[in-house]
């Protein structure tokens, strides 16, 4: 080893240069982040069942508009069916978000997949849909995420 300031040749074991007097101080060991998926699985599943409960209450609302709004001449013919299939939306969108969480939870291997879908579909939901997907994605989607996932998932 040699010094960078001076030249002279040192030990490998040295601290500091004999001649010059500089410091050599090991550099500092980096410490590899914890495993991603497993940090952050638990919450990540709370999240999605809470998300998507809160999710199920408009679909309600929504899908039982027709039935108790006076749909009369004042409205086009198709309002009822529209309310209907944004209801039936939301509601299959809140049901399978509540499946995904409890997959995860449950470190159902298929729950994954279904996380990432879902995730996809939510970004559009701003504030909340959004964090939630950026959330799921940054821990679900990599590959070492995806191995990482396969070892803790029940078959």
């Amino acid at each position: 080893m040699f010094c960078d300031r001076c030249g002279t040749s040192l030990a490998d074991t040295a601290r500091f240069c004999s001649t010059c007097g500089k410091s050599f101080v090991p550099a500092p060991q980096v410490r590899m982040p914890g495993p991603r998926v497993a940090g952050n699985i638990r919450t990540l599943g709370i999240l999605w069942i809470v998300y998507s409960v809160i999710h199920l209450i408009p679909g309600l609302i929504v899908g039982s508009m027709p039935h108790w709004l006076p749909f009369n001449s004042d409205f086009p013919f198709f309002m009822g069916g529209l309310f209907r299939f944004i209801g039936g939306v939301l509601m299959v969108k809140g049901i399978l978000g509540v499946i995904a969480g409890w997959g995860l939870l449950d470190r159902q291997s298929w729950a994954r997949l279904l996380a990432i879908v879902i995730a996809f579909l939510s970004l559009l939901h701003f504030p909340f849909g959004t964090a939630i997907g950026i959330y799921t994605l940054w821990v679900l989607l990599p590959g070492a995420s995806e191995m990482e996932y396969r070892q803790m998932a029940r078959s």
